[in-house]
């Protein structure tokens, strides 16, 4: 699951009353979205009807490719790995830099230039949809955690943002990496992307040979065990590798995970911290998201420097919400990989 503390406000979504749409945003819906001149260009024009079915079951049909494009930051940046650009972004864009004090992109953000692109709700709970309109929105898409329910949008606001213009949706859960990547490689292609590009074919030629030492590395050490885990102040998380499309697709190629005994969503098992090394583990994969506490900060927590993975330096990142291009995604592969491979029996 990609949040810890944010996770309860997803099962409340469901019970939120639909809020009315906007005047504006039932036109913009009947329209098929903006004026293309203020639009962003794709990479390949396309031209005549689009229509791209979902991750919803959801057929969205517009009378031209969209343009004006707005999206989830993680998915804005695996659309630019393709060379479609959008033209707002929400969900963790930048972070201030503790050494200057001043924005940096967010890791979130991958290659994309965070200062090409209206940011419309740098936190969670945070969508400016003024500026949302003003983008003239032909196109929202998102991350999907739970069924019908777009990433990273205030759960106050949710239903509302969903009518002001079409809407994709694509598995962050119930798939597994391949999965989610075909789909991603999908939408781009239909906006544009030429799944031909050498740059496309060798991420994809990399990736699979990246999931091929990935297997080979589980297969000659199949005696460690992973546990992934994600830290806040008072609690720390333990996620169950099937639940998301990256550690459900490094658990099919081998790799031997932690099983902790997750609450009732079905996601992760809160630990305390005095309870820290309830579960033995060679290599401990944390959440290097922004929002979550680093490694290098949680000195001042005793029995996570007691965890003998801490203690043999087998603390690795795991990209919580991954980039599903295949350039970033292979990276993620290879990184495991070699942890792996070089990982000392500890636990």
């Amino acid at each position: 699951m990609p949040s810890n503390a944010r996770a309860t406000h997803l099962t409340r979504r469901g019970l939120l009353a639909a809020g009315g749409a906007l005047g504006l945003g039932a036109a913009l819906v009947a329209c098929g979205g903006g004026k293309d001149d203020k639009g962003s260009s794709p990479a390949g024009e396309k031209s005549g009807p689009w229509k791209f079915t979902d991750d919803r079951g959801k057929k969205v049909e517009l009378k031209s490719p969209p343009k004006n494009i707005v999206a989830f930051i993680g998915t804005a940046a695996a659309l630019h790995d393709y060379g479609i650009e959008v033209k707002g972004v929400f969900g963790p864009t930048t972070v201030k830099d503790p050494k200057t004090g001043k924005d940096k992109p967010d890791i979130q953000a991958g290659d994309l230039d965070v200062t090409k692109v209206k940011n419309l709700g740098n936190v969670w709970g945070t969508f400016n949809i003024e500026e949302y309109l003003k983008l003239e929105p032909e196109l929202l898409v998102s991350a999907m955690w739970d069924k019908d329910v777009l990433w990273y949008l205030p759960p106050q606001s949710h239903d509302k943002i969903v009518k002001l213009a079409p809407t994709v949706a694509l598995w962050a859960a119930n798939t597994t990496m391949p999965k989610a990547l075909a789909r991603h490689a999908e939408l781009a292609e239909s906006l544009g992307a030429d799944l031909k590009d050498k740059k496309t074919v060798d991420a994809k030629a990399r990736f699979e040979k990246a999931a091929a030492k990935l297997r080979a590395a589980a297969k000659s050490r199949p005696e460690i065990r992973v546990m992934i885990g994600s830290a806040s102040a008072e609690l720390f998380y333990v996620s169950l590798a099937k639940m998301s499309a990256d550690t459900a697709y490094f658990e099919e190629l081998g790799v031997k995970f932690v099983k902790p005994k997750v609450n009732a969503q079905g996601y992760f098992e809160e630990l305390s911290w005095e309870n820290l090394d309830k579960y033995p583990a060679d290599i401990i994969m944390m959440d290097n998201r922004s929002q979550a506490i680093q490694p290098g900060d949680l000195k001042s927590k005793p029995t996570w420097a007691q965890l003998p993975a801490v203690k043999a330096g087998q603390v690795v990142p795991r990209f919580t919400e991954p980039i599903y291009s295949y350039d970033k995604c292979a990276v993620l592969l290879e990184d495991l990989a070699t942890a792996i491979e070089n990982a000392k029996k500890v636990a």
